[in-house]
């Protein structure tokens, strides 16, 4: 791998600043400061550098998206509920033209029938979910893999 294809921007959306005390039945007791140091540790492990972010604001995670291309080789987007709605990180991440692996604590289609269509599952290489913030590192994994066979 070269030197830009060991950087990966890992992304949350809103409210995964909650995480630990959100409904914890469905997305456990895991902090999400918890799962970015597990995720940068496998990351080192990797021998790829990350970027863990969280935000709740759409136009802040679009602009993320859009200005990766310049500083990472992939993507790993947990978009929480804006996966279900948003066009504009779906254009972004169409127009980044990035691998990305689109994660999830908990198995989206299993719950409510409003979670079960992914508005930006067609613009990622791949999906993992239902394995809490286990998600996070397989789907680092998963990216890793991908960006190491294509490059």
């Amino acid at each position: 791998m070269t030197a830009k294809t060991t950087s990966i921007l890992a992304i949350s959306g809103p409210s995964l600043k909650l995480l630990g005390t959100r409904e914890p039945e469905i997305y456990g007791r895991e902090t999400l400061q918890q799962i970015h140091a597990r995720l940068k540790k496998r990351a080192r492990e990797l021998h790829v550098a990350l970027d863990a972010r969280q935000s709740d604001f759409e136009g802040e995670i679009v602009q993320w998206i859009g200005s990766a291309p310049k500083r990472y080789a992939g993507l790993l987007l947990n978009a929480a509920a804006y996966t279900h709605t948003s066009l504009a990180i779906f254009d972004a991440l169409r127009a980044a033209a990035l691998p990305c692996v689109e994660v999830h604590l908990s198995n989206p289609e299993a719950r409510e029938r409003y979670r079960a269509r992914s508005r930006i599952a067609p613009a990622c290489i791949g999906k993992v979910s239902g394995f809490g913030g286990d998600s996070y590192v397989l789907g680092l994994d998963g990216l890793v893999a991908f960006l190491r066979k294509n490059n």
